[in-house]
């Protein structure tokens, strides 16, 4: 089993100096997107080559923009699935001057670990989007025979072996899989332990460990399909 977690390219989160909550790419994010679709589509490329079977997207526009070049550079259809969506920001910020967000960012520096669980005022915790985004991706593990065993042991049927999927979502998102799935021990900040720019990679596979089998990082934070100057954060 291999699972390929794709970042969204550089949104636009500002327009006229106010936040918008649900962007869209910018060009430079449109570029990220097809790079990262070529590397995909590429049969001499790691994580490229064959048999990728399934595409996974979060529903907010800067994901399915980034989505649609690697679906049409893989031949398959994309399927939404909201619980990849990424850690939800207050709904009163949109609209608002950019200084309110990065003032919020900032001052959420100094909270402690409770407070991070809590999340920003009128924010979803990041204690609900953890358990959001565990529920998902557990989930669909489990459709194909695989289950957690605890101590980072899986069980996975034989029919999850062929399986190789992309999901593009998010820093928060992807970070949180990487976290779970690795068997860290979870923080409200997994985007920082875990760092992952636009349009970049994160790779993990299934291999044999203790007569069943563990998850293994392959790729984390790859950003080599780009251009030195297209390469944000």
């Amino acid at each position: 089993m291999e699972l390929i977690l794709v970042r969204h390219g550089q949104p636009e989160w500002t327009r006229d100096g106010r936040n918008v909550n649900d962007p869209v790419l910018t060009t430079r994010g449109r570029r990220q997107a097809e790079a990262c679709a070529q590397r995909l589509a590429a049969s001499d490329q790691d994580p490229g080559r064959d048999g990728i079977n399934r595409l996974m997207v979060s529903p907010a526009r800067r994901a399915d923009e980034t989505a649609a070049p690697i679906a049409a550079a893989l031949d398959l259809s994309t399927e939404v699935e909201p619980w990849l969506l990424e850690y939800q920001l207050p709904d009163s910020w949109e609209g608002q001057p950019v200084d309110v967000a990065r003032a919020a960012f900032a001052a959420q520096r100094s909270s402690t670990r409770e407070e991070w669980w809590n999340g920003l005022p009128g924010s979803e915790s990041i204690r609900s989007f953890h358990e959001r985004v565990i529920d998902g991706v557990t989930t669909a593990l489990g459709e194909v025979g695989m289950r957690s065993l605890g101590d980072g042991l899986w069980h996975v049927d034989e029919a999850a072996d062929s399986q190789r999927w992309v999901a593009v979502a998010h820093g928060g998102t992807n970070s949180t899989i990487v976290s779970y799935l690795l068997g860290c021990d979870p923080e409200p900040w997994e985007w920082e332990r875990f760092n992952l720019g636009h349009a970049a990679l994160a790779v993990l596979s299934t291999t044999p460990m203790a007569g069943q089998a563990i998850w293994s990082l392959r790729l984390l934070g790859d950003q080599t399909h780009l251009d030195l100057d297209d390469r944000t954060v």
